[in-house]
């Protein structure tokens, strides 16, 4: 065997070995959870000398990993501040019925993942809708999972919605209004998918009787800073739709809530994922690794023959990729495939990756998040329980994307 052939074993291992390990979330005998797996990769992947360190640290995307970065501090300030507990109160004071608790429940969940990362929507929204249920002495698990699946879906709409548009909307340079345009629509449609298979599979418990407003003690929010926060997170969404770079935008945003001095920075810091943002990092200089060692003409011209540029074929490409080994390591891992098409084949990469996080409970970080909120608080959701609204509600949704986007990606 030639040493180039022994190298690209050692690379093809330390590739699989990364995205299986951050697909399952552990590696066997080891502790490391995903951020631990892709900085090990990473680091493999340097002393194997499948990238040089000058070449590791330019594969990074740096805009990506500043507009996360920006965007977590905004929805940390905006926590703080109690924003997302006057809003969602508000809101689910003015529902009458249980039908309507639901509505309210993934609109709510929607609309904030929309312009905010689902994932801390999810850590905000999951624990008072159980205490709104609990209030109201309802069954909490039609709300729980609209809460899950309605972040993913509202996630779809736009760049900041989640962790994967956030490299989209970096690597294809599409700009924010354009990319809302497009996806807000198939987003629209997946929340309406979402509430529609809940009310039905759940359409017993959306009987029970209703007691009226929820009595879940004090707002404990801080009007002035509410309004500071409020008016900051708005100015950087106008920023991003009238063209300003999305990292500058939130960074700035982000940079004008830290100084704010009703809030202590070191509580922002807490809420900012570093183990999110390291994952990110390692997984750009693994899949540039893979990109150099085995991406050649011959591959390229494979993949052409797939069809990868009709909506329809990439939809169900990046679904089924997504829930092999999740949705980041799905767009890295499409990236230099995707990369030879129209830019507007991103969309429906995004589309599709997205809304495949609500196809069961391991489909995305959401699900898992408000399943582990649930579980605590002794009322588990099953696989089975994502399943049974999961399933059709994102095959239609799918389907809605691709029919829409067809058009805007030539075959």
């Amino acid at each position: 065997m030639s040493l180039l052939a022994l190298h690209k074993i050692i690379v093809a291992a330390i590739f699989l070995a990364t995205y299986g390990g951050v697909a399952f979330g552990r590696l066997p005998f080891t502790r490391l959870d995903r951020a631990g797996i892709a900085l090990v990769g990473a680091a493999a992947m340097i002393v194997s000398g499948a990238l040089t360190l000058d070449e590791a640290f330019k594969s990074i995307d740096l805009g990506a990993l500043a507009l996360l970065f920006g965007m977590m501090a905004i929805v940390a300030e905006l926590e703080l501040a109690g924003f997302f507990r006057a809003a969602s109160l508000f809101a689910v004071r003015r529902a009458h019925s249980p039908w309507t608790l639901l509505a309210v429940v993934v609109a709510v969940s929607g609309l904030f993942s929309a312009f905010l990362v689902n994932d801390a929507v999810c850590l905000v929204m999951a624990p008072l809708v159980l205490r709104v249920a609990r209030a109201l002495r309802l069954d909490p698990k039609p709300y729980l999972l609209g809460v899950a699946l309605a972040s993913n879906a509202g996630g779809a709409a736009t760049i900041t919605g989640n962790p994967q548009n956030m490299i989209i909307g970096a690597v294809s340079h599409i700009p924010y209004g354009a990319f809302a345009a497009a996806l807000a629509p198939v987003a629209a449609f997946a929340l309406l998918m979402v509430f529609a298979f809940t009310a039905f599979v759940h359409r017993g418990a959306l009987r029970a009787a209703f007691a009226g407003a929820p009595d879940i003690g004090s707002s404990r929010s801080h009007g002035a800073l509410i309004l500071r926060a409020t008016l900051v997170a708005l100015g950087v969404v106008s920023a991003f739709f009238l063209g300003v770079p999305a990292p500058e935008a939130a960074l700035a945003g982000a940079a004008l809530l830290l100084m704010n001095p009703g809030v202590k920075p070191h509580k922002v810091y807490r809420r900012i994922d570093g183990g999110l943002l390291l994952m990110f990092a390692g997984l750009f200089i693994v899949a540039a690794a893979g990109e150099k060692t085995f991406l050649t003409q011959e591959l390229l011209r494979r993949a052409e023959n797939l069809g990868l540029g009709d909506a329809w074929i990439m939809t169900g490409v990046a679904a089924a990729l997504s829930n092999l080994i999740s949705n980041v390591p799905a767009v890295l891992a499409l990236k230099p495939f995707v990369a030879q098409l129209p830019r507007e084949s991103w969309l429906v990469v995004a589309m599709a990756t997205t809304l495949a996080g609500n196809l069961t409970l391991l489909g995305s970080a959401a699900n898992l998040i408000v399943a582990e909120i649930a579980r605590r608080a002794g009322q588990p959701l099953t696989f089975r329980d994502y399943l049974i609204v999961g399933f059709p509600a994102t095959v239609l949704s799918l389907a809605f994307g691709a029919w829409s986007l067809g058009g805007s990606v030539p075959p």
